[in-house]
C-alpha cells in the first residue's frame, strides 16, 4: 500500500472527507487531494505530520509505511526547520491592479496577512475565493471562503490554476489555465459554469501557489 491508500484508508476509519481532513488538519484541501490522487507521492514531512496528527496515526506509517500505524501523543514529529513566509490578503479590487500598484500598497491596505511555506515572490498575495465555481463534488476544489496565494507574473503552464484579469475593467477572476490547439482558455472546475476563451481582452495576473482555510475557520 502506497501512501494514498494508507491517507484513504484512515481517511474513511475516521469517517472524514478531503474537506473535512483540511479543516481537521490545517492542511490545504488541494493537497489532500493531490496526495490521493498520486500526483503528490513525496509530501513535505511537515504536511505529513499534520495529517498523521488529525487521523492519529504514526507519521512514519503514513509517509513510509514504517512500523505500525500507533499513535503516540507524547511524541512530536521531528520534522526539521521549515522556512515560512507572510504575503497579505487583499481584495479583488486589489488583485485586479496588483501588477501596476502592489508598491503603493501599505499595511492598511491589506485584509490580513497569512503564512505560506510555498514562495510566491516579492509582491505574492493572498484572495479569498469567492462563490462557487471553483466548487468541484469530485476531485480538485477550492471552496468559498478558502484563501488562495498568487505568485505575479509566474510562468504558467497548462493544468495550473491562475487568477486573470480584464484589460479593460481590471475585473479579476480565478480559474484553471488550459492551453489547447493553439488556445488559452479560463476553465471553472464547477461545470455549471462556462469555459471562457482567453483573447487580447484578458492577461494573467499571477499563478496560483497555494491554497487553505485561513486561521478563523480551522
Amino acid at each position: 500500500m502506497d501512501i494514498a491508500g494508507r491517507l484513504r484508508a484512515k481517511m474513511a476509519d475516521a469517517n472524514l472527507n478531503e474537506t473535512q481532513l483540511g479543516k481537521k488538519s490545517g492542511v490545504p484541501q488541494p493537497t489532500i487531494n493531490r496526495i490521493l490522487s498520486g500526483e503528490s507521492a513525496s509530501p513535505r514531512m511537515p504536511t505529513i505530520a499534520k495529517l498523521a496528527k488529525a487521523l492519529r496515526v504514526s507519521p512514519e506509517w503514513l509517509m513510509y509505511g514504517n512500523g505500525d500505524d500507533a499513535f503516540d501523543s507524547n511524541v512530536e514529529a521531528t520534522i526539521g526547520p521549515t522556512r515560512y513566509y507572510e504575503y497579505p490578503e487583499i481584495s479583488w479590487v486589489q488583485a485586479g491592479v496588483a501588477c501596476e500598484a502592489m508598491d503603493l500598497f501599505n499595511v492598511g491596505d491589506f485584509e490580513d496577512v497569512h503564512p505560506s511555506d510555498a514562495w510566491a515572490g516579492p509582491n505574492g498575495f493572498w484572495l479569498k475565493v469567492r462563490g462557487p465555481s471553483m466548487t468541484s463534488s469530485n476531485g480538485m476544489s477550492f471552496s468559498e471562503g478558502m484563501i488562495i496565494l498568487v505568485a505575479p507574473g509566474s510562468d504558467v503552464e497548462s493544468g495550473q490554476y491562475v487568477v486573470a484579469k480584464l484589460i479593460d475593467t481590471n475585473e479579476a477572476t480565478f480559474k484553471q489555465f488550459i492551453w489547447d490547439s493553439g488556445r488559452a482558455y479560463l476553465k471553472p472546475l464547477n461545470y455549471s459554469f462556462p469555459t471562457v476563451e482567453m483573447d487580447d481582452t484578458w492577461s494573467i495576473v499571477g499563478r496560483v501557489v497555494d491554497a487553505k482555510w485561513p486561521r478563523s475557520v480551522l
